[in-house]
């Protein structure tokens, strides 16, 4: 369990060692642990902008289904690479990895220590280890094998062929983001790739500080994803995604392959009840946050 909440000392030792151009920090956790509270309380103690690393919160409009950051809430410190994508485009960690070095270049120009912040491990990475997946064409034929497949038997089929064929990378992506298990199957099968091993025993090849929030107490964790669950449906999260459809964005639009969203248009298409919906989410997201530890277990500071 982290004795300091955030580690003030640790981050002043780490500051007086070497230069600032080479610093970056990394506040990482799953779903729910804290991880914004805590990447405010570092930023406002270092000098520091914070770099968005959730392939959720990139969305423009998703709100109260993410848990973004407000306006209001910020503090006064930067905030990059949230909210700022279209319902309708699709992103790539390869895409991620450019734009955040872009954004770690401009902070330092004004002296300001970046900050990634969020629950994408394969974001952090390419930018912390320098890495991302290879620039592989896509393969047109095998993807609408796979896509198919996914129509005909569902995502779970997808996801368990992948989980065959390599379960650690399977345990990382939610099988409900059908797009990533496509990319991840495209990669083993068409070019022999793992995804899950790209950057396995490799390096920081910054002067990395790494933080997380989660104290290893899985049980409180789970407690608070499902009162954020509750939370959220209180907030209206409802009316966001009836909003969404009204100003026309299309129900399979990218954005809306969200936990949390696409189980409210199911209930909303009359597939489920709002209540089924509501413990599916809560019950996805638990999942999630399983998958998130996982992930980090090579981190420094996890426990589970």
């Amino acid at each position: 369990m982290p004795s300091e909440n955030p580690p003030f000392s640790r981050l002043d030792r780490w500051l007086s060692e070497g230069t600032r151009d080479r610093k970056l920090i990394v506040v990482y956790g799953p779903t729910s642990s804290g991880k914004t509270d805590a990447s405010l309380d570092i930023a406002e103690y270092v000098g520091g902008v914070i770099i968005g690393a959730d392939s959720r919160q990139l969305y423009r409009d998703l709100v109260i289904g993410t848990g973004v950051i407000r306006p209001e809430e910020m503090r006064g410190v930067p905030h990059l690479l949230i909210s700022f994508l279209s319902m309708s485009e699709r992103y790539s960690a390869g895409r991620y990895r450019d734009d955040a070095l872009y954004e770690i270049r401009h902070a330092r120009q004004y002296e300001k220590i970046p900050i990634l912040c969020g629950g994408t491990g394969l974001y952090i990475d390419s930018v912390v280890y320098d890495s991302s997946l290879p620039a592989t064409p896509p393969n047109p034929e095998y993807r609408n094998t796979l896509e198919t497949m996914r129509i005909t038997e569902g995502n779970l089929a997808l996801w368990y062929r992948l989980h065959a064929l390599d379960p650690e990378t399977a345990r990382t992506i939610d099988p409900g983001s059908y797009p990533y298990v496509i990319r991840a199957l495209e990669l083993l099968e068409v070019y022999g790739i793992s995804r899950r091993s790209l950057t396995r025993s490799q390096t920081p090849v910054y002067d990395t500080f790494f933080y997380t929030p989660y104290d290893g107490d899985r049980e409180a964790l789970y407690a608070r994803i499902d009162r954020r669950v509750e939370a959220m449906m209180e907030e209206w999260l409802v009316d966001e995604i009836r909003t969404l459809l009204s100003v026309g964005h299309a129900p399979d639009a990218p954005g809306f392959d969200t936990i949390g969203y696409r189980e409210i248009l199911d209930a909303l298409q009359g597939k489920c009840s709002l209540d089924n919906a509501k413990t599916l989410i809560q019950k996805k997201t638990r999942h999630y946050a399983k998958r998130q530890l996982t992930w980090f277990r090579r981190y420094p500071g996890v426990e589970d």
